[in-house]
């Protein structure tokens, strides 16, 4: 959102965490933190691949403005407000009640350079169909005083996930198809390996990616488990944690969500439209929150990985999760997507919206006749090889793979992903597009911003639905033709 704030003309951003969002298992109201201010990628070479010879943009810095990230202590200092925010065992916010005017000299010495990064890609080929990947992304770290914890975290899961599949490997398996395993490089600043490759094998990723499964940040708590997947994946994702709950920790059946995720998975949902899940453990409060907790990044986390699982069982968990997931994926003839789960995330999206939706009602509706239809036994061949068709299970997958590609709209506002079916937090119950137009409308008094994001949203569902109704047109020749 800081582009906003550039937009209308302020020159400095003092930013900080208010200690109500702040994990209560740290101590991290008198730490300062580092954020990242890239979008996405090379910001040399903004939608096209950084390599060897490419033509970089001479644009020095991200953005005009001045950012300082800063303590909530010196926040508190900064507004005038009192030490103690709890009262009666309710945390309150800051808020800027002040009436005096204070100067700050801000002085920030960035500079630009250009470094290499690097990503370590391996894969495990698939017997049946090789040219359909099933992408594990973890990431590695090179800074020393930020976000240890977290990548560590991510390596020791994926090397676990390895070590298990090499076991299976040994003894004569292989996948239906391929597994991709990814540890990107440049991740804290702005995903720049994953980006970076995403980009030059985007046509590729585009036409062979399935699904993508996240190791971002596995074990940033120790209070919960939150599940996170798009909701072709919500059905799969809850199945498998069911099997997988650790000890006294909590993990209902049921808060499986899709919300946005931090890391690399965000070059492969809102650029290639591929289906993706993510397991982690966190602490309750940290789930609640908006997604810029977890882009803020402290100095030597005070609660260490050692601290928070000393058993390393969450790390088992997790490891178990993301090796279930990848093996149903990668193996089951039919890819297990629910395409239902879509038209219902969608028309829940729209319950309950303040404003006139009736015709995207109205299309949401169209879109889950057509999905029930499509998800219907009489259209999904069983899983049993002697019932398959092998034509018909191509098509089937075929269409399954491309189920979220409609959701991609052309511009999403500032922090919002371009896949509307993600929503911006957990206390977000709309299309957050919508919400995000219907906010500017009251501000600038104007509906001109609300009815585009209305036609991007319209234009989404009904694409689904012919999108569908496609597949099943094909799959009614096809079966008359063998007839």
């Amino acid at each position: 959102q800081l582009s906003l704030l550039e937009d209308v003309g302020f020159g400095g951003v003092l930013l900080y965490i208010d200690p109500c969002d702040l994990p209560k298992t740290s101590d991290l109201a008198d730490k300062a933190f580092m954020v990242s201010l890239n979008s996405g990628g090379d910001p040399s070479t903004p939608g096209y691949a950084s390599i060897d010879g490419i033509y970089r943009q001479n644009g020095r810095n991200l953005t005009t403005l001045l950012v300082q990230p800063i303590s909530a202590v010196l926040a508190r200092k900064l507004l005038s407000l009192p030490e103690d925010t709890v009262q009666k065992d309710r945390c309150i916010p800051f808020q800027n009640t002040a009436t005096d005017k204070k100067i700050i000299s801000l002085n920030i010495q960035s500079v630009t350079t250009y470094k290499t990064i690097s990503n370590v890609i391996g894969y495990l080929k698939g017997s049946v169909l090789p040219d359909r990947y099933v992408v594990i992304g973890s990431h590695h770290n090179g800074l020393n005083a930020y976000g240890r914890q977290e990548w560590a975290s991510s390596t020791a899961v994926i090397t676990a996930v390895i070590q298990a599949l090499m076991l299976k490997v040994k003894r004569g398996w292989r996948p239906d198809r391929t597994i991709v395993f990814c540890s990107w490089g440049g991740t804290l600043f702005g995903n720049i390996g994953s980006y970076e490759w995403a980009e030059d094998l985007g046509r590729v990723l585009q036409r062979n990616v399935v699904a993508y499964i996240s190791l971002h940040n596995p074990v940033r708590g120790n209070s919960t488990l939150h599940p996170v997947a798009s909701p072709s994946l919500q059905q799969l994702a809850t199945e498998s944690q069911s099997l997988n709950c650790v000890g006294k920790t909590r993990c209902p059946r049921s808060n499986v969500s899709s919300v946005q995720i931090q890391g690399d998975a965000d070059y492969f949902i809102n650029h290639l439209g591929v289906p993706a899940m993510q397991f982690s453990y966190e602490d309750i409060k940290t789930s609640e929150n908006s997604g810029f907790l977890s882009e803020a990044l402290f100095p030597l986390h005070a609660t260490k990985t050692e601290e928070m699982d000393p058993s390393f069982h969450l790390h088992e968990a997790i490891a178990k999760l993301t090796g279930q997931v990848a093996l149903r994926i990668a193996s089951e003839p039919v890819l297990p997507f629910n395409a239902l789960d879509i038209a219902l995330e969608v028309q829940n999206n729209l319950k309950g919206d303040e404003g006139d939706v009736s015709r995207l009602l109205a299309v949401a509706a169209r879109l889950r006749d057509t999905a029930e239809l499509f998800q219907s036994d009489e259209m999904r061949p069983a899983n049993d090889p002697k019932e398959q068709a092998p034509i018909r299970v191509r098509m089937l997958n075929d269409v399954l793979q491309g189920l979220e590609k409609s959701f991609l709209v052309h511009r999403a506002p500032p922090g919002l992903y371009r896949n509307i079916l993600y929503r911006l937090d957990e206390r977000t119950s709309q299309f957050s597009v919508l919400l995000e137009a219907r906010e500017h409308s009251k501000l600038h008094q104007s509906n001109e911003t609300l009815q585009a994001a209305l036609s991007e949203v319209l234009n989404s569902i009904n694409s689904a639905q012919v999108y569908f109704k496609a597949g099943l047109d094909v799959f009614e020749t096809t079966l008359a033709g063998k007839k």
